[in-house]
């Protein structure tokens, strides 16, 4: 017997490389108290984590929304760094839900934009914000990603991005050295190289190159030895000040006077060193454009359940507009 009255609930999943957290949301609400977390390891594929989920929690979903860390297209999607894949007609086949919905993860952290409370918000750079205004997500985690979110008269848009896959930033001698060290891996250096969980590893296996040492350690190492190892402390620095540059690249690119968030796991490790290693005067420094930075306030969000909350808004917006049809994007 359903513990829930049958479709009315929707089904909410954030899929990541390691593991996928799985929850109820009654409208745009989410319903906190049924979310669960997989470890992907232990499950052949999307669909049986989803199954598990239904089945333990006894419910006949109304819609069903998925975010996942890799590319969408067409309602359907295939995750960057686990060989798993996901489409609207799984969903409706594991869920039971006739309104149903794809996004990379970024999309849903987009959406959940103006929804997080004060409390899970840390100031990183000081700027202006325009009410309204466009809205700019980084998120820094097992990956690298941004997604601009765009207020429109009929409604919230997040187009999907794949940012972490363009080049990484290069101006100096060093950076091209960083450049040509991080490229051996796959003959490309992408922004996902250096600003991620491995990306931090990349850094710091070049600082010590550079450094005559042939070391290497895991990203929980080097932040863990951040106050005792000046080569640690070396490649934190690198990373700040690249994460400072690449926002700023992107905050002239899409223009988000509504503001930038930075989200993810590495984000939040980096935010003591912040302001040490100066990620606002990397941000800030574009030449003769530096002054009009200032119209770009940036924050750190530490809300576990922002990308579930963005989910929940979007497929409830989406059934509201579609008069509960079908919508897979």
């Amino acid at each position: 017997m359903s513990r829930h009255a049958p479709d009315t609930l929707s089904l909410v999943a954030d899929v990541g490389g390691t593991n996928t957290r799985v929850a109820l949301a009654e409208g745009a609400r989410l319903m906190k108290d049924t979310v669960r977390k997989y470890a992907n390891k232990d499950y052949a594929g999307l669909g049986s984590v989803l199954s598990a989920y239904v089945e333990e929690e006894q419910v006949d979903c109304a819609g069903a929304a998925v975010a996942i860390a890799g590319p969408v297209r067409d309602g359907r999607g295939t995750l960057t760094n686990l060989d798993w894949s996901v489409d609207p007609d799984m969903l409706k086949r594991v869920t039971g839900a006739e309104n149903v919905a794809v996004l990379n993860d970024l999309q849903a952290q987009g959406h959940a934009m103006g929804t997080i409370a004060p409390e899970y918000l840390r100031p990183v750079v000081d700027g202006q914000t325009v009410e309204g205004g466009t809205r700019l997500v980084i998120g820094v985690g097992t990956g690298f990603n941004a997604a601009v979110v765009l207020e429109t008269p009929t409604g919230r848009v997040v187009p999907p991005s794949e940012a972490g896959h363009a080049n990484m930033p290069l101006r100096t001698e060093e950076e091209l050295r960083l450049c040509k060290f991080v490229e051996t891996a796959h003959g490309f250096p992408s922004v996902e190289d250096v600003l991620s969980g491995r990306g931090l590893e990349h850094i710091y296996a070049w600082v010590c190159r550079e450094a005559g040492a042939d070391t290497e350690k895991r990203a929980a190492e080097i932040m863990g030895d951040a106050d005792d190892d000046p080569l640690a402390q070396e490649a934190i620095r690198w990373f700040v000040r690249i994460l400072g540059t690449v926002a700023g690249n992107l905050s002239l690119i899409h223009l988000p006077f509504g503001g930038v968030s930075l989200i993810g796991g590495v984000s939040r490790a980096m935010y003591p060193y912040f302001e040490r290693y100066g990620f606002a005067h990397a941000f800030h420094d574009k030449g003769r454009f530096a002054g009009f930075m200032n119209n770009f306030h940036v924050d750190l969000v530490e809300d576990d359940f922002a990308a579930l909350a963005g989910l929940a808004s979007h497929i409830d917006g989406l059934a509201r507009f579609a008069g509960h049809g079908t919508a897979d994007q």
